[in-house]
């Protein structure tokens, strides 16, 4: 997870990004992507974050509902590979599980994972064949400008600091027209309206990074913005993409009693626990 990337561009754009696979995670991958070394990015999050994420007992995972959904929206705007393999980055990875639920989906086309948490990815080189260590800092990701056909941004722009520079770098490495998806908790999810009428702190808000207070749950994951689905629309917006479509998807933390209602919701992605974004870059 990361910080406060910096927009720009790069002299290198439009390098071929799909002429190689099965590289070794971590190593090939740079050279054969058009990727530039990561920076040594330091000083672009307070320390206390910055160890957060890499503490291992910090959740990086979410839930295969949420996965399969995605990857489902992806592998429909991609179409077969045989037409065409595409390059996908996994920006904020986290341990692979995300991009490995999506595989069978995304056979042919090339998933690299990228994340800044070195523990993050000793966990996804199990899943993935291709990982690389980035960040969205000061040094931006460590690949050419229009190098990706596809973006995964699962559950990462919640923890971010510098949000609008995040989607500026996610802009850069993508194609004209590549497709960016997006998904994060539902500020304005169905319980958490309920919540709030009764002056309890919603679900996905997080007051502190040590526990949890004022609203149900035990478990911290370092959430520092949190979105409805209509400012979700217009932040994407009016940072240089097209939206195409919203869709929810349900919430695996939800009681076990309550997980019907909340499958329910995601007919309604305005209520849905999960706001699943598909985007085109303009």
């Amino acid at each position: 997870m990361t910080t406060t990337a910096r927009p720009g561009t790069d002299t290198n754009a439009g390098t071929d990004a799909g002429t190689s696979t099965g590289t070794n995670a971590g190593t090939d991958a740079d050279t054969q992507t058009g990727a530039r070394p990561p920076g040594a990015a330091t000083g672009t999050a307070p320390r206390g974050l910055r160890d957060f994420y890499e503490n291992p007992a910090v959740p990086v995972a979410s839930g295969n509902a949420r996965s399969l959904r995605q990857a489902r929206m992806l592998a429909a705007a991609l179409g077969p590979a045989a037409a065409r393999p595409a390059v996908v980055l996994d920006v904020g990875c986290g341990d692979g599980t995300a991009a490995a639920t999506a595989a069978p989906l995304l056979a042919g086309h090339r998933v690299i994972g990228v994340d800044w948490s070195q523990d993050a990815l000793r966990r996804a080189r199990t899943r993935l064949t291709d990982v690389v260590r980035g960040e969205l800092a000061a040094d931006r990701l460590p690949f050419r400008s229009g190098v990706a056909d596809a973006v995964l941004f699962s559950e990462v722009i919640e923890h971010l600091i510098d949000p609008d520079s995040a989607l500026d770098e996610l802009r850069r490495v993508l194609r004209p027209g590549g497709h960016l998806m997006l998904s994060t908790p539902n500020l304005a999810a169905w319980y958490n309206r309920a919540l709030l009428l009764a002056g309890v702190q919603p679900v996905f808000s997080e007051v502190s990074l040590r526990a949890i207070h004022g609203r149900p749950g035990s478990e911290v994951v370092g959430h520092l913005r949190l979105y409805t689905a209509r400012a979700l629309r217009e932040f994407v917006t009016a940072s240089g993409f097209e939206v195409v479509r919203v869709q929810g998807a349900p919430f695996h933390g939800v009681p076990r009693p309550m997980r019907p209602l909340d499958r329910l919701a995601c007919a309604a992605p305005s209520l849905s626990s999960i706001l699943l974004l598909h985007a085109r870059r303009t």
